[in-house]
């Protein structure tokens, strides 16, 4: 009978359903693995043969532990909300809805094609109500929390209104949270307040608030794009501009600390650990006030230099900053309103990379507080908003950037420390030389480190009040808002005396309204402006209206916990019970492109920390150990696309080749973590090996091959199957699929040396290729007379140390360097014994006989080199 891999995966899909095969339960007497592939978003394209790979390498190693006795959990769910769907509904006036569940059924028809043993029964949808219902009362949660620096975590609002009460802001350092500290107030001072005045004080404080700030708008889609999705709706035609808008923010910039600490914990590639240190972009510094000329406001920097200032010779705001109209003279508005205009039109990407800096004088002046000279205020847009204060004091002589756009616009380049060159021919970069022309009639830093240096002037800014010592992120708050349909409704109502409250635990889910447009409203507001019977709200306590939200989540938001939700995916009383998290949590491998090394990871490790302090989570990290997979490139060696024609769908690999054969394929192709390119000769020949096992055990008239027997199988035979064993048992937790792969096939090709074949090793080698080929392994399984699957009637096979010793090792022989004769000897044959057999073999003495012997080389059980005159 022919190897009729359709027949049999069919078949053995069918089996797996209906008999619940990796159906989870949890036993708290055994071992469990929680093994997560990061959740697809459903496109209307459905899979590309590059999507299977790392659901393939976690379908391995979750089939190993179970057969191993380990209770595992292995998940999957969809990532649905999202821009894409929202855009076809523009285009088609189709329901996102009615597009997202057909392409989630596509999805899973394709997952399942592919035999990945995943439980069905624990599926979550992030679109789904009963989902999202959680996402909501996870945003409220954050909401309604502020982070208290005394104990470093998160704590209900509650608990700080109540503090106001009893104390006022008395016991809490302001600076931390609204930079000041003259908005302080007593208890009775707080209790005198009204609720909108409350409110204003409480936004400094919660975890989620609402801030004006420059964002990437854009009018054709009618929303806010996250600086990744930029690139990508422009190479699409959209026009892209910053402008200031209120958005909902979330202070992940409080964790910064906790977020870089923890990371040291995690069993995680150590590029991606990098990546998170550096968008994090932690720097020591210190802040310090530059008084503007005739005015009475400041300009606040954050410089990691301070011992520098003496050389700061003009300052530079960004286009954004709100101090740009006071301190622009009249003479300069209409040039820097027209640099501030083209500035919007730069994302911040394009603006910090743009090597051609460009500027504009705004007229006015500052005072460097540390020599008293008048230097000039100038904005450009390589200043970013996102990053200190907007501002910074230029030290063109020690800064490169600053440098070229002193010498671009004539400013003054002034050394301030010790350079071994002209500093107005070339920038000096240096923290380990002595600072010069550093001094006033209060301090001297002139020839001290920078440490030195460093310590003297911050006490000294601390001394005159006009700075302080400070630690600063290049990490920013999480801007949190989408003006789209296609997402999660925020549960927020806003007042018409400007209040606002939050939806309590019993009006969530709050469901989108069922529009029948989805064209943007026309203003900056999602198209949830245009349902008024949703948006239009009245308290029946008190007749006030207001308006809901109608900003939505972004794509982000159900991403950031749906592990928690694969834990308990049917509890309506709460997002996760916290039994079964003690049992499950935290995830043991979880497994996903690279492309998610900073954002999605970030975000989720920020929502799991705010979780934890406020008890609903039981460890302070989300995900232990992660691995990221290659991309599987087209077979022209170029990312797979529609444009370029080379997507290869699985649907037609399986189709032609099986599940299984695919599978093999894209664990043999190369290492996990590498970028490969597809080959349809490569899986042709997987293809062909999958055959000679299933010929191997089946003849042609369908019966079990006659040469497996109750044989003993020979020393030789059964040192490889131990070998065997050893090697796979050893690669699959290293996730070395390829490498466990060709050792399958270096056994299966003795095989076909063997005469007979010992039943017992043969029935063992089934489950050892069982992770990796399921459905033909089940058939054979089968045919060897047992009734159950694999996976619930066998256990992982245990190989004996003793059976994988090597008793002889393969000597090469050579004579002046070139190979002239191979033999077989005991492992660690002696030096003299080993020159004896060398010099016996025919064709060594046929170069060896009647030369010069000059030397003789012999590396232990490798190699004999004889050199010859």
């Amino acid at each position: 009978m022919s190897y009729n891999f359709t027949e049999i995966e069919n078949k053995w899909q069918r089996y797996w359903d209906q008999h619940q095969t990796y159906k989870t339960v949890e036993d708290p007497a055994k071992k469990k693995l929680y093994i997560l592939d990061m959740f697809p978003y459903p496109s209307g394209a459905g899979l590309h043969v590059g999507h299977p790979e790392g659901y393939t390498a976690t379908d391995i190693f979750a089939r190993f532990q179970r057969l191993n006795g380990i209770k595992v959990l292995h998940p999957m769910g969809w990532d649905a909300f999202g821009l894409p769907a929202e855009r076809y509904a523009m285009q088609t006036n189709i329901h996102p809805s009615v597009t997202t569940e057909q392409n989630i059924n596509n999805f899973r028809r394709q997952i399942k094609l592919l035999g990945l043993s995943y439980d069905w029964e624990r599926e979550v949808n992030t679109t789904d109500p009963a989902y999202y219902k959680w996402t909501q009362w996870i945003f409220l949660k954050i909401f309604n929390s502020w982070y208290d620096f005394r104990v470093k975590k998160a704590r209900p609002i509650s608990e700080l209104i109540t503090e106001f009460e009893q104390s006022g802001c008395s016991k809490i350092d302001c600076t931390l949270y609204c930079g000041t500290n003259d908005r302080c107030f007593t208890a009775d001072s707080w209790k005198a307040m009204n609720e909108l005045e409350q409110q204003k004080i409480l936004k400094d404080f919660r975890l989620a608030y609402i801030a004006e700030i420059p964002v990437n708008w854009c009018e054709a889609l009618g929303t806010v794009l996250a600086n990744e999705e930029v690139d990508e709706w422009a190479e699409k035609g959209y026009s892209v501009e910053r402008r200031p808008m209120k958005q909902w923010m979330m202070r992940i910039t409080v964790y910064c600390e906790r977020l870089l600490e923890d990371a040291t914990t995690l069993d995680w590639p150590a590029s991606t650990v990098e990546m998170q240190k550096n968008w994090i972009g932690r720097s020591e510094g210190a802040e310090v006030d530059f008084a503007i000329a005739n005015n009475n406001e400041k300009i606040r920097i954050f410089t990691t230099r301070p011992d520098t200032i003496f050389g700061a010779t003009y300052m530079v705001l960004a286009p954004e900053h709100p101090l740009v109209d006071s301190v622009t003279i009249a003479d300069k508005k209409v040039e820097v309103a027209d640099y501030r205009k083209k500035a919007l039109l730069k994302s911040e990407l394009d603006r910090g990379m743009d090597k051609n800096k460009s500027g504009v004088f705004t007229g006015g002046y500052a005072m460097n507080p540390a020599n008293g000279k008048k230097i000039p205020i100038w904005i450009a847009d390589y200043v970013l908003m996102g990053y200190g204060f907007g501002a910074i004091m230029a030290v063109p002589a020690h800064d490169e950037r600053d440098w070229e756009f002193a010498k671009k616009y004539s400013l003054s380049i002034v050394e301030v420390v010790q350079s071994p060159y002209d500093v107005n021919e070339k920038v000096f970069v240096a923290k380990d030389e002595q600072c010069v022309n550093s001094s006033n009639g209060e301090i001297d830093i002139n020839g001290l480190s920078y440490e030195q240096a460093f310590s003297k002037i911050v006490s000294w800014f601390e001394t005159k009040g006009i700075g302080k010592k400070k630690v600063n992120f290049k990490l920013r708050d999480w801007l949190f808002s989408r003006q789209r349909y296609w997402g999660e409704p925020i549960p927020i109502i806003h007042w018409e005396d400007g209040t606002m409250s939050a939806l309590t635990e019993k009006e969530l889910p709050l469901i989108l309204p069922n529009l029948e447009k989805f064209q943007p409203s026309g203003t900056t507001e999602s198209p949830l402006a245009l349902a008024t019977d949703w948006m239009n709200v009245v308290d029946p306590i008190t007749g006030k209206k207001g308006r809901r939200e109608t900003n939505t989540m972004p794509q982000w938001g159900g991403s950031c916990w749906y592990y928690l939700r694969y834990i308990d995916p049917k509890n309506d009383l709460i997002f996760c019970d916290l039994e079964k998290q003690k049992y499950w949590m935290p995830v043991d491998l979880y497994v996903g492109g690279s492309e998610h090394a900073v954002l999605h990871l970030m975000y989720a490790r920020f929502w799991h920390k705010v979780l934890f302090d406020l008890g609903f989570v039981t460890t302070t990290e989300p995900f232990m150990k992660l691995r990221h997979q290659g991309i599987i490139l087209g077979e022209n060696s170029k990312k797979m696309s529609k444009s370029l024609g080379n997507v290869v769908n699985p649907d037609d690999v399986v189709k032609e080749y099986g599940a299984d054969a695919l599978r093999l394929f894209e664990m043999f192709m190369g290492p996990l973590e590498e970028m490969k390119p597809w080959s349809t000769n490569g899986v042709e020949g997987v293809f062909r090996f999958l055959k000679r096992v299933w010929k191997l055990y089946v003849t042609e008239d369908g019966k079990l091959n006659e040469i497996i027997t109750d044989c003993v199988p020979s020393a030789d035979f059964l040192r490889l199957f131990h070998q065997t064993v050893k090697k796979v048992t050893d690669d699959i937790p290293a996730l070395r699929f390829n490498t466990a792969i060709s050792q399958m096939m270096i056994f299966i090709n003795d095989a076909y040396k063997q005469e007979k074949l010992p039943k017992n090793v043969m029935k063992d080698f089934l489950v050892v290729l069982a992770p990796f080929a399921p459905h033909i392994t089940e058939e054979l399984w089968s045919q060897l007379g047992n009734s159950e699957s694999i996976f619930t009637s066998s256990q992982w096979i245990k190989y004996d140390e003793t059976l994988t010793v090597t008793n002889e090792v393969e000597i090469v022989v050579q004579v002046n360097g070139k190979i002239r004769a191979k033999f077989n000897t005991p492992i660690n044959t002696n030096e003299n014994d080993l020159k004896s057999l060398a010099h016996s073999e025919l064709n060594v003495k046929l170069y060896v006989d009647g030369k010069k012997i000059l030397k003789e080389i012999v590396v232990k059980n490798k190699l004999v080199n004889i050199v010859v005159q």
